[in-house]
């Protein structure tokens, strides 16, 4: 495995996914349902988006010339730098899937469906048609996924007393948009 590449993915959807909807939705579900039915629900709902991600992504670092899987990349940082510190203003989150019977299918379907085509996962195909690791794409966004959704069910709750969500955009945000950078730049080299 390139361990490089497995840090950077990891470091960057973990920070992406901070605060995100999923998570407020993790919380959510933790707070109604017993917290391993719920983990294990979004555990395999997140390895099941990350696999499809993976899949597209290396399709197209087949298919495509690099500078331009780059180039794309950088547009998709941009528009998810702009839209997560837009999100920094609007943090509440209804989750339907709370109402479900079955804990570990409730939260297995609420994330599934809310992170289909989700900010995490467009991120994830990016990254995997931009290196030639689908191997460590994989394992690093799931694992940083299943971090964060640990983190949500377990103390996240207690998370908002220090830091508001509005601060975790942010910095998400900046981040995102510092890797729009390094993608443009990677293109134009």
């Amino acid at each position: 495995m390139e361990w490089t590449v497995f840090l950077s993915v990891f470091g960057l959807i973990f920070v992406a996914e901070l605060g995100d909807k999923t998570q407020l939705a993790a919380m959510a579900l933790a707070t109604r349902y017993p917290w391993r039915p719920v983990l294990l629900g979004i555990a395999a709902a997140f390895v099941a988006l990350n696999l499809a991600a993976v899949v597209v992504g290396k399709v197209l670092f087949l298919v495509l010339p690099l500078s331009w899987i780059q180039l794309a990349s950088a547009g998709l940082f941009l528009f998810f730098g702009v839209a997560t510190l837009r999100a920094a203003n609007s943090d509440t989150e209804e989750t339907a899937g709370e109402r479900s019977r079955n804990p570990l299918l409730g939260s297995f379907l609420l994330i599934l469906l809310a992170e289909l085509g989700d900010k995490t996962q467009l991120a994830t195909a990016s990254l995997a048609a931009q290196y030639d690791a689908p191997v460590a794409v994989f394992a690093g966004s799931t694992l940083a996924l299943w971090s964060v959704s640990l983190l949500a069910v377990l103390v996240g709750a207690r998370l908002t007393r220090y830091v508001p969500m509005a601060v975790v955009h942010r910095v998400a945000g900046v981040l995102f948009l510092g890797f729009a950078g390094l993608a443009l730049y990677q293109a134009m080299t």
